[in-house]
């Protein structure tokens, strides 16, 4: 009886028989592998013969000899030097001849290229003994094109026990990366498969060899979805191992690109598309040559997920693209707010591009204009430039059509870029001299829609309600209309696939323990809530807070970090600040510190623009001494180990080498993920990260993080009528009339001079300070800024337009900025004059691991303003205030806080002074080696209170940064107690 053949040759022969049957492979014999030159010699020679027979001919490489051996050593040094990838691409030259390796994807039509593309030969040799040296030692399967190598595979099959961690430890144990078929380059990728995952490596390095997931992906984790018609993982040799699909990946996405190594040198890199890159780009480019130009699509790729390779193929594949034989696009324009992505995109595109020149990078409007004349195809700009520069593209660039790829979608879109990029791009056939008003308002209006000639790709990890509802596809669930993503590759799939680490797996929080005092003699009275904000801020920005900050951070990082050899030892860390003073302080306490702990380690300080600190001005290139664009170079060489940042390198800031984050600035929302998920990206020898939080709460950061952790939906579409209700609230308080609106209008949009509008806007103002009180100044203007937010949002997406929204929506603008802020007394005012700091410690709380919820999460639509009122003043006495301050952040635990202290602060310190070889070295030593004895002492007296004091020992012993604490305090006491006046 035949049985199903469950073994690993069962996979194999399944394979094989896939590629012979389905995809027109032939099957390669081992024989004609030559292994000096790791080429398929019989069919390299077969290809050749019937595609450049005359070239063959000339060369004389038609019979076994010294000609055919010098053209296969000068095909394997080529390879060698440039890679298989571009070897195929581009051929070689050999002597008087330019070979052709392999024929591309013929366009639509052209029947000569698709004849030579039809005399490619795909091949795949099983058990392939590849070893010069031991012929025994054999490969499951190798596919070669035109008898080049390409992808090699090792196989495992779960029913026989056997999965693909096995295979991959093959690749890592048993196959020496110095043999010619696996050295670097020599082969596009190498597969390790088994039939429920498959994974890739680019470059075998023994036991350093780096595998990345090849999975498709199932309920928005890692895997792959149950196969009704066959094995889970057969998509790999039916879709992406054809002839048409692996030409296209060859052709399209795989590539060497250079990049600098931890120490600053130049390495080379080659790149293979994830199945989440290539699913995505393939789908959009499917997806237009059905629909044509004019939509919008939505990819939700998680941070650190290799979005700007996913930007940078589709930008190159837009070029060209044609639909019933036209092109879609006149021009591709790709939009970042990243410099170091912006550069990233540029040069990958060019590796693609056939002629360089299809590329141009604008810094103005110039570039812009002189771009189109030239013909460039893809125009690279940064988010901050894109609306000035389009404002100014003059009317004959109008009407074309346009590819606009937004990273980071989010930053991007508001309504006034929205505008000032339509109006630019949209085709204006009546823009006439003779426009009414009411004509130039609908005119504003369909400009600030969406474009028609334009397409718009917007690839975000966090995407807020915004950009769902503008970028996302819409679908009906009920009554309701929700929006998704176009595609995902959600945070949880590549966590769970380890393409990026888990931030929140070492998260830990940091108590701070202080008490201020009062310093004058009366007790004035304060604003509770604000002054309780002033004595936060004031405490955690004090010097001493911040030193102690900085201590805690730097012993970590050498004791926690380096001595463990994080990430082979080459770790990193961020310190991320609420500010620039803020940053400054650290930079300077850090400075400080490293050289008393003499570490050769170094920081660097990252801040936008110029900034006044202990009376002079500096920027950072002043303080690190080497120029700002060369900060995340120069951080991965030593002795740089710590970035100290303010606002600067938070997003898109991509370093594999940040293993630690310092965080001592609120977090929350999108800010907190994208903060955090600096730390995500993965290294070969990274197996963790931690965070040391001294600010946020770990419920607020889980919550943040759960709604991206899965597929983000936006539960509801913003209700249009909304903007009826604000109009007609802020219309109420009659601080104008509607004649003034259209008077104000019908001047702006002819031209008049500025002075003109301002009596207009005056008198509306003055009716706003004289007639309205606090709570009614408060609600209109609160609900102006909503009306006028939500128009420039709804505006660009709404079918309908309505010409009153508009003309409201501009007037205010205007309007609003003449609007004073309400008076607010402020009465915790003077409340740091009256107070000191008493003391103050943190402490380090055990680390967790945070766990997200595994579910998919909606969003709600933007909000809308409910108004507002001036918030009630509790005034309380300045005792008072500082007990309930103290009380709330300052409760240090112990059961007899009183007796504890006076031990502290009396007995200890008697003691320790006591102990005969302080004393000695008190009198005899240097200040170095009297601390060595005073630690010895202190170490002795608190062994004699355990007895009687058995909390206090355990603080003593357990907890180090109380430890610290309590010897440099009864240090500085004895010490200072016994030097000579």
């Amino acid at each position: 009886m035949k049985t199903v053949d469950t073994s690993e040759k069962g996979l194999e022969s399944l394979i094989i028989k896939s590629l012979l049957n389905e995809s027109g492979y032939i099957q390669g014999d081992l024989k004609d592998f030559d292994r000096g030159h790791a080429v398929d010699a019989k069919i390299l020679l077969r290809f050749l013969k019937v595609t450049q027979g005359k070239i063959v001919e000339a060369l004389g490489i038609e019979q076994e000899g010294q000609k055919r051996q010098q053209f296969l050593h000068r095909l394997q040094g080529e390879i060698a030097k440039r890679g298989v990838i571009d070897v195929l691409r581009k051929g070689i030259n050999h002597g008087p001849a330019s070979v052709t390796l392999f024929f591309g994807i013929p366009t639509s039509g052209n029947k000569r290229a698709t004849e030579l593309f039809n005399a490619n030969i795909f091949s795949v040799t099983r058990q392939l003994q590849y070893s010069k040296d031991e012929t025994k030692l054999s490969l499951d399967l190798c596919i070669f094109i035109n008898g080049l190598p390409v992808a090699t595979f090792e196989l495992k099959n779960r029913l026989t026990k056997q999965n693909v961690e096995d295979a991959v430890q093959q690749y890592k144990s048993d196959r020496d990366p110095k043999e010619l078929l696996f050295q670097f380059g020599r082969c596009a990728v190498h597969f390790a498969v088994d039939d429920q995952e498959v994974r890739m490596c680019t470059h075998l390095k023994g036991k350093s060899s780096w595998f990345l997931p090849f999975n498709k992906g199932w309920n928005d984790g890692a895997g792959n979805p149950p196969n009704p018609k066959g094995i889970k993982t057969d998509y790999l040799w039916k879709e992406i191992l054809t002839k048409k699909s692996l030409t296209d990946i060859l052709e399209n996405y795989a590539q060497i690109i250079e990049e600098k190594d931890e120490k600053g040198r130049k390495r080379y890199k080659q790149i293979f598309p994830r199945y989440h890159q290539l699913n995505a780009v393939r789908r959009l480019l499917s997806e237009l040559v059905k629909q044509g130009n004019g939509k919008r699509y939505l990819i939700q790729h998680s941070a650190g997920s290799g979005k700007s390779n996913s930007i940078a193929w589709l930008g190159h594949q837009l070029v060209g693209l044609s639909k019933e034989g036209k092109e879609v696009f006149d021009s591709i324009i790709i939009v970042t707010d990243r410099k170091v992505l912006d550069k990233q995109i540029k040069e990958t595109i060019k590796q693609f591009a056939q002629v360089s020149s299809i590329v141009g990078h604008a810094e103005g409007s110039d570039d812009l204009r002189r771009f189109l004349k030239n013909g460039k195809k893809i125009i690279i700009t940064t988010v901050q430039k894109f609306p000035f520069i389009l404002s100014e593209i003059g009317d004959e660039y109008h009407g074309r059509s346009f590819a606009i790829i937004i990273d980071e979608a989010h930053s991007s879109q508001g309504g006034k870029i929205t505008a000032q990029m339509n109006i630019a791009l949209a085709t204006n056939d009546n823009k006439e001299d003779d426009e009414t008003v009411e004509d130039k308002i609908n005119r504003i209006m369909e400009n600030r829609k969406m474009l028609d000639n334009a397409s718009y790709f917007a690839f975000t990890a966090t995407p807020k309600s915004k950009t769902l509802e503008i970028f996302g596809e819409p679908y009906q669930d009920g009554v309701k209309t929700k929006y998704k993503p176009f595609h995902t590759y959600t945070m949880k799939q590549a966590i769970q696939e380890g393409f990026i680490l888990d931030v929140l797996k070492n998260y830990t929080s940091v108590a701070s323990y202080y008490k201020l005092m009062k310093k004058v003699e009366d007790d004035p009275e304060f604003d509770i809530k604000k002054a309780k904000k002033k004595l936060r801020k004031y405490v955690e920005s004090h010097n001493h807070a911040i030193l102690q900050k900085a201590e805690i951070m730097v012993d970590h990082f050498h004791e926690q970090v380096v001595a463990r050899k994080k990430i082979g030892g080459e770790a990193r860390a961020m310190v991320v600040t609420s500010g620039i003073e803020r940053a400054i302080q650290y930079y300077f306490a850090f400075e400080q510190y490293l050289k008393e702990r003499k570490s050769h380690y170094k920081s660097i300080i990252a801040f936008s623009g110029e900034h006044e600190y202990g009376g002079r001005n500096i920027t950072e290139a002043a303080l690190n001494e080497f120029s700002s664009n060369l900060i995340s170079d120069k951080l991965q060489e030593d002795p740089y180990r710590f970035l100290i940042v303010a606002d600067k390198f938070l997003t898109g800031f991509d370093e594999p080498l940040l293993h630690t984050m310092y965080v001592d600035k609120p977090l929350s929302d999108i800010k907190a993920v994208q903060t955090l998920s600096r730390l995500n990206r993965a290294h070969p020898q990274k197996h963790d990260t931690f965070v040391l939080d001294f600010v946020n709460d770990t419920s607020i950061i889980k919550k943040s993080f759960e709604k991206y952790y899965r597929t983000t939906v936006l539960s509801e579409e913003t209700d249009p009528n909304k903007l009826h209700d604000l109009k007609a609230d802020i219309d109420r308080y009659q601080v104008y009339d509607w004649s003034q609106i259209e008077q104000l209008i019908g001047l702006y949009l002819t031209g008049a001079e500025r002075d003109s509008l301002d009596p207009i806007l005056d008198t509306c103002a003055a009716t706003y300070k004289g007639e309205l009180d606090e709570d009614e100044k408060i609600d209109f203007k609160s609900k102006a800024k909503t009306f006028v937010r939500t128009y420039n949002f709804l505006a660009s997406i709404l079918p309908y337009t309505n010409g009153k929204w508009e003309k409201l929506s501009t007037f205010l603008n205007f309007l609003i900025p003449k609007l004073p802020a309400p008076q607010e007394t402020d009465l915790s005012k003077g409340i740091l004059e009256t107070i000191d700091m008493d003391s103050y410690r943190v402490e380090v709380k055990a680390s967790l691991d945070v766990s997200l919820a595994d579910e998919s999460v909606e969003i709600g639509p933007i909000p809308m303003s409910n108004g507002g009122r001036q918030p009630e003043t509790e005034l309380q006495k300045l005792t008072n205030i500082l007990k309930s301050f103290n009380d709330q952040f300052g409760n240090i635990v112990w059961n007899d806080t009183d007796k504890i202290q006076i031990i502290i602060s009396e007995e200890i310190p008697v003691k320790v002074a006591a102990d005969k070889a302080y004393q000695n070295a008190l009198k005899n030593s240097d200040k170095q080696n009297a601390r060595i004895e005073h630690d010895k002492a202190l170490q002795r007296v608190m062994i004699n209170l355990l007895a009687d004091h058995t909390e206090l020992f355990k603080q003593f012993s357990d907890n180090q940064y109380f430890r610290k604490w309590l010897a440099d305090t009864v240090f500085n006491l004895t010490y200072d107690q016994n030097q000579p006046n």
